[in-house]
């Protein structure tokens, strides 16, 4: 495609961003360069491409494609989602501070406690959907505001821009996980965020094939900064894992579409069910970040939390399960669900998820872009044995 796709609209951009033909046979996808490293044809002369770690043309193929996505100078693709929230931290030092979304992925929690705070950075736990708390813990030594939205899996939603303006004032920059929604339902740079991450493993990819991250930035000197770190921490993402999250983008729009609709009609099924004691899902109209969702987002994703009262009651329904398929991750064009205390969140201590609202009754279904019925089916014989 000729000209700058950051005029078109998303899903043109989604197909043809960074997808250039291969100059040497016109290839409409992007070839997966497999290779360690490049011939340089002289001694002195400045080539671009030196060694894969540093500069591979498949990663920035696809690099280039989220960055225009989610409207950011540079993006830098890893080997998973926690390798590129590694990078985003470096941008803090030890004796620095951190606000930190209350309820976050495991693994997030995990990385920050067990491994960071071991270096001298500190950590405030906080209720990012309350923007007074935000603005408290916020200290002389904090350096950035760390959010999920919508949190996973109790679906908290935090006012982004609103954030942003509170750490901003203080000199603070904001770093927002969009795994759940993707750039196509949700921007969180164009609403004043400083840097994006997400395991691209989940919906971006969307085929539960590949393990990937990446982090977007929104100023050149940040993007440099994760380039350096990229090339010297090596945790880069393979040419053909790139390919694969290349190909996956290209569908995204036709996936979410599909991934919502199904996810919408699911969630009336559930609603009043005798057997679920409440529906977490930020589409419904009561739900407390519902009017925030609808400002800062396009639309509300297909991640569902169901409440089932007890980890009996929740086994019994799991167990019974026969087209979802009751494992790790979420995104996939297959639906999947699982225990997020059991399973997602087993690194965060008991006491800590009671503090959360993360019940050993919570299921999260990650909903699949199926034959709805066969869904609404599948859930209907699963609750009946509760």
């Amino acid at each position: 495609m000729k000209g700058d796709p950051k005029n078109l609209g998303f899903s043109t951009r989604a197909v043809h961003a960074g997808q250039h033909p291969d100059p040497r046979t016109g290839s409409v996808a992007v070839p997966i360069y497999q290779t360690s490293t490049y011939v340089q044809e002289q001694l002195g002369e400045a080539v671009h491409y030196e060694y894969a770690r540093v500069q591979n043309p498949t990663r920035e193929a696809l690099e280039e494609q989220v960055a225009v996505l989610e409207g950011g100078v540079k993006a830098h693709a890893f080997a998973s989602g926690m390798a590129a929230i590694s990078c985003l931290m470096t941008v803090v030092q030890a004796g620095d501070h951190v606000v930190v979304s209350r309820n976050v992925y495991g693994g997030t929690f995990r990385y920050f406690t067990r491994i960071l705070e071991r270096y001298g950075l500190s950590f405030s736990w906080v209720d990012t959907t309350d923007l007074g708390a935000v603005e408290a813990a916020i200290g002389p030594r904090t350096k950035m505001v760390y959010i999920e939205t919508p949190t996973n899996p109790v679906m908290d939603i935090t006012d982004i821009a609103a954030v942003a303006g509170i750490a901003h004032a203080r000199g603070a920059g904001v770093a927002v996980d969009n795994t759940f929604l993707t750039p196509y339902l949700q921007r969180p740079l164009a609403l004043g965020a400083d840097y994006v991450v997400h395991s691209a493993t989940k919906f971006l990819n969307g085929h539960s094939d590949s393990i990937c991250g990446v982090l977007i930035s929104s100023r050149p000197e940040d993007a440099e900064w994760f380039a350096l770190v990229q090339k010297s921490s090596g945790a880069i993402l393979s040419p053909f894992d790139c390919f694969l999250v290349m190909r996956g983008i290209k569908t995204l729009v036709v996936r979410m579409d599909r991934h919502e609709s199904n996810a919408r009609r699911i969630v009336d099924c559930l609603v009043g069910h005798p057997k679920v004691q409440r529906v977490l899902y930020p589409g419904l109209p009561d739900h407390p970040g519902h009017e925030i969702q609808k400002r800062q987002a396009s639309g509300f994703g297909s991640m569902i939390t169901i409440e089932m009262g007890s980890f009996a009651a929740a086994k019994a329904m799991l167990d019974r399960m026969q087209v979802m398929s009751f494992a790790e991750s979420l995104g996939g064009v297959e639906s999947l669900i699982s225990h997020p205390a059991s399973m997602t969140h087993a690194s965060i201590p008991p006491e800590r998820r009671a503090e959360l609202g993360l019940t050993d009754g919570m299921v999260r279904i990650s909903v699949g872009i199926e034959n709805v019925e066969d869904l609404i089916a599948d859930l209907e014989q699963a609750l009946a044995g509760v």
